[in-house]
């Protein structure tokens, strides 16, 4: 019987075969050295992890420990503080209120500081409390009557301790600290509070307000330049602000004293 034989079909010669069984051979080995490398890595590891497994349950209860701590730190003392702190500063709160609105202030004031009908003062708020954001408002309002009881320098040492991303109170606290290094004849370190005042925030009170007194301190400062900076900044990026309204006298006073 004829054998078919497909049309172009040639048998492999012996060289080939022998080519292709080396690659197959070749590819054999490098297949089984890197499972050889693997099984040593992985041998290696595990000797590694029996040899310190001991340091690792420690690592992994202190971590543990960490996480569990600051969770029932966060859920059982400072959720309860803070909750503690707000009740607590409503009160003072009210009294400092008052005393901007009345007539009464310094009485107030101290009312504010100090506490009363029970209740804990902005002093005794911002050190129990401290860490909470009851706390830190104590600073702010602490600092705040001390400025207006003349206490300059429990002003800006209270001012100085309120850290506050809010949009008027940041501001407001580096200005007060200005303020009071004004009454300490510090007028210097008064004029840098209030540029960094007016840089904190872009809005249509506490920019125009602090741009005025720094103006006002540089002029002291006899910087005319750097005061003339300030009002013109004000004359044309807030021209509806109240100190906008003779901003102009101040300019041509600035301008008089550059030439």
């Amino acid at each position: 019987m004829a054998t078919y034989k497909k049309r172009g079909y040639k048998p492999k010669a012996n060289k080939e075969k022998e080519v292709e069984d080396v690659v197959v051979d070749e590819q054999d080995s490098t297949t089984a050295e890197v499972f050889n490398t693997l099984d040593e890595t992985a041998s290696k590891t595990e000797d590694w992890v029996i040899k310190n497994q001991k340091y690792i349950f420690i690592i992994i209860a202190v971590v543990a420990a960490v996480v569990l701590g600051y969770l029932g730190y966060n859920q059982f003392i400072a959720k309860p503080k803070q909750a503690e702190a707000m009740n607590e500063i409503f009160q003072a709160k009210k009294y400092f209120n008052e005393a901007v609105t009345g007539t009464a202030k310094d009485s107030l004031y101290t009312l504010a500081l100090n506490g009363g009908e029970g209740k804990l003062g902005m002093v005794d708020i911002a050190s129990e409390y401290s860490g909470t954001k009851a706390g830190n408002l104590a600073n702010y309002y602490a600092g705040m009557a001390y400025l207006n009881l003349k206490d300059y320098k429990n002003a800006v040492s209270y001012l100085s301790d309120f850290n506050s991303e809010d949009e008027v109170l940041a501001p407001m606290a580096k200005g007060g600290i200005g303020d009071a290094f004004v009454q300490l004849n510090q007028t210097e370190d008064a004029l840098s509070y209030y540029e960094e005042a007016a840089k904190m925030r872009a809005n249509e009170f506490t920019t125009p307000l602090y741009l005025y007194k720094a103006g006002v301190t540089a002029l002291e400062l006899n910087q005319a330049d750097k005061a003339l900076n300030f009002f013109n900044k004000i004359k044309e990026e807030y021209p509806s602000s109240t100190q906008a309204t003779n901003i102009d006298v101040f300019i041509g006073k600035a301008q008089g004293l550059t030439n």
